[in-house]
């Protein structure tokens, strides 16, 4: 189990004393039932179905989800609690982020009553896994170049394409795609939002993608073809054709602000071992921690790691009273995925030999490190959004 032995540099003040009940709660949740399971959820390429069942029995999923649909009602921290404790315990596998954060916000902020009423309470047992497909293969961060169609045929829409790189693909019962509407090509304004039940006839999941990290976590390539649903399965319903952009952008700065408060914590956990690890170590007779260059180092990543939780705190506070910017989602997303990065490489580096080695937790973390950069749109993209405010 990780344990925070560095104090941080400036004490944190977000977190009440019920976040850090909940954080005690998360953190035996995933020693008993997740890190014992989580190397053969690795070989298998994703974790066992019955994970989110019991997640939801002890109430883990979809924290912000009001209690009128089966949910918490909870505020945003108790959604960081969980992201920061999967990353410090390397738990790299579990696709809740998605599901609780990305998907039920998406039905709570757009979609109708009748959605909400259907999805949100199975979403919040477990009953449902939930996705969300926006990137296809050959348009990576590029949404309006999207090329899916919804084509209308009476009272349904006929949807056909393909989409990759889907979190939760391999296991998901329903998925909100991004696709284009209408006749004509638009842009963002041709893009509608719509929910799939895995069921459909003509929906289709390739085997999880082998991936250089994240192996437990399963994500795939999802197909449509000619599936039929119901206009009523437009987010929103049917006035919201051709919203499904400015829904997005509505959303994206949390979603980038999951990866930021990801990116910390995972910076933080392998500094924590790195310490841990130079004590115990020795070289020519003495504590790796005790030549100047690892005191250096590890003075610098411990700065950089906290001046990344500063930003990140405020910008959390920022959240709770619905002031956030997109830039500044954006700046936390592609500097603190970047530190991440810049820091676990050290870690490595300082490890010697037995950074490389997978049976360390760094070596794990460095591999499931990269992808940070990409997702969520690619740190150019981040500096593109930020550049624009100018």
């Amino acid at each position: 189990m990780f344990q925070q032995n560095v104090a941080p540099l400036v004490p944190r003040t977000l977190f009440s004393a019920e976040h850090e009940e909940f954080r005690r709660s998360v953190r035996r949740f995933i020693a008993e039932e997740i890190t014992p399971f989580h190397e053969a959820w690795e070989e298998q390429q994703h974790v066992d179905r019955k994970l989110w069942n019991r997640a939801g029995e002890m109430g883990m999923l979809c924290l912000t989800v009001p209690e009128e649909y089966g949910g918490l009602g909870a505020d945003r921290l108790y959604s960081v609690v969980y992201l920061e404790e999967l990353l410090y315990s390397g738990a790299s596998g579990i696709g809740w982020p998605v599901h609780s954060d990305i998907v039920a916000p998406y039905l709570m902020n757009h979609g109708t009553e009748e959605q909400k009423q259907h999805w949100l309470p199975k979403l919040v047992s477990g009953e449902a896994v939930g996705a969300i497909a926006m990137t296809e293969p050959g348009t990576g961060s590029d949404l309006q170049g999207m090329k899916m169609r919804a084509v209308e045929d009476g009272d349904e829409l006929v949807l056909n394409g393909s989409k990759t790189f889907i979190t939760n693909g391999y296991l998901c019962d329903m998925v909100i795609a991004a696709v284009k509407t209408g006749e004509g090509d638009e842009g963002g304004k041709s893009v509608s939002l719509v929910i799939v039940e895995a069921d459909r006839p003509g929906f289709s999941k390739a085997r999880p993608l082998k991936k250089v990290g994240m192996k437990a976590q399963d994500t795939c390539e999802l197909f449509f073809n000619n599936v039929r649903i119901p206009k009523s399965n437009i987010l929103g319903g049917e006035k919201s054709v051709g919203q499904g952009f400015i829904m997005l952008m509505k959303e994206l700065a949390w979603e980038r602000m999951v990866i930021a408060v990801m990116s910390v914590a995972g910076a933080r956990a392998a500094f924590e071992h790195t310490v841990e690890y130079t004590k115990g170590r020795k070289a020519f007779g003495k504590p790796v921690a005790s030549f100047q260059n690892t005191r250096f180092k590890l003075a610098e990543m411990r700065t950089e790691i906290e001046i990344a939780q500063v930003y990140v705190d405020r910008c959390l506070d920022l959240v709770l009273q619905r002031k956030l910017t997109p830039e500044a989602a954006a700046a936390a997303k592609y500097w603190c995925s970047d530190m991440m990065n810049k820091v676990i490489d050290e870690c490595v580096q300082l490890h010697g030999g037995y950074g490389y080695m997978m049976e360390y937790p760094v070596a794990r973390a460095w591999v499931d490190a990269r992808v940070m950069r990409i997702f969520g749109g690619t740190n150019e993209i981040m500096k593109e959004l930020i550049s624009r405010s100018l």
